[in-house]
């Protein structure tokens, strides 16, 4: 029996639906697309193929880490980010990671003065990109990378933000501001990107936590070397985007004017209380000449055990602040 187009195309929205319903494997979408391509010509397909981008990215389920060479195995404090850019506009050079254990978000992030470009990378297994919402977008909206549909938003001639799926179990995002031509830039970006790991080291890691609390992201910023700094962050697991307890290493002193005067790993330390908008902070001048700063919704007592149990590294990876890519 011969179907008209109408037809044909609801049947495949339909079946998008059930598959979104059913949240199975990434097969069965690709398998779901390609029989569409055999039924109706490829410009006719465009919106769909929209909707398949973004349903792809939410119902592919159990992503992980990619695996990583020896050398960059993923340990507590240490996360393994998977991506990497192997083309970026002149003079930007990178002065942020941040990654963590499990499915939490992985950013890399460049800057030439006040432009800014960030690759972040999602797990699909995050609740936050595993929703089946099927959207369709305008064709204007639509560019392909890697071969697949990938989407534009808040494109504007110096902005724009390109949402593609890497693979299977993983989505990214490329975020390109204050750049002319934005949307070229973005998709020159993504087009570049290749699944090669890079690695998060910076000079301190967390000893015992609190009750209750687990390890949620580790951070190296800076514009160079010379101005490098390290956080931790710790939160509940039932609220993983809500930090519980933040540590941090850094040159700056972190103004303990009004501090009291407590006792910190064995020697003289600051504890601020908790002010409005800003929580309670512990505080204390390393042997280096750097501090160590610990804060958050947590007792004096609590803040200070944590900083007590911080192990910090003498051989941070700083090497890569400052330069295009690593």
């Amino acid at each position: 029996m011969t179907r008209s187009d109408h037809e044909t195309e609801t049947l495949i929205r339909e079946s998008l639906d059930r598959l979104a319903a059913r949240a199975p494997d990434g097969h069965a979408v690709r398998d779901a697309l390609a029989d569409a391509r055999r039924r109706r010509p490829v410009a006719r397909l465009t919106l769909v193929a929209a909707a398949v981008v973004v349903l792809v990215a939410g119902v592919f389920v159990g992503a992980q880490v990619l695996t990583s060479p020896p050398d960059l195995e993923p340990a507590a404090g240490r996360p393994v980010l998977g991506y990497t850019p192997g083309w970026l506009p002149d003079g930007f050079t990178e002065q942020y990671r941040e990654g963590g254990p499990g499915i939490a978000p992985q950013v890399r992030r460049w800057s030439a003065g006040p432009a800014e470009i960030t690759l972040s990378v999602y797990s699909t297994a995050d609740p936050e990109w595993s929703g089946p919402v099927p959207k369709v977008a305008s064709v204007q909206d639509q560019i392909v990378v890697h071969g697949r549909i990938a989407m534009v938003t808040g494109d504007t001639s110096t902005a724009a933000l390109l949402t593609w799926t890497a693979d299977d179990k993983h989505v990214l995002t490329a975020r390109v501001g204050g750049v002319p031509d934005a949307r070229a830039v973005a998709q020159r970006i993504a087009e570049s990107v290749r699944a090669t790991p890079v690695g998060v080291r910076g000079e301190l890691r967390f000893g015992p936590l609190p009750a209750g609390l687990a390890e949620r992201s580790a951070v190296v910023r800076g514009t160079g070397p010379d101005d490098a700094s390290t956080e931790l962050t710790a939160a509940d697991p039932a609220r993983p985007s809500v930090p519980a307890v933040t540590a941090a290493v850094g040159a700056g002193s972190p103004g303990i004017g009004g501090a009291a005067t407590i006792s910190v790993r064995g020697g003289g330390g600051f504890y601020s209380a908790p002010k409005a908008g800003e929580a309670a902070l512990v505080a204390v001048r390393l042997p280096s000449g750097r501090w160590l700063t610990v804060s958050g919704p947590q007792p004096e007592a609590v803040l200070v055990a944590v900083a007590d149990g911080v192990q910090l590294d003498p051989s941070p990876d700083y090497r890569w602040l400052g330069r295009p890519t690593s």
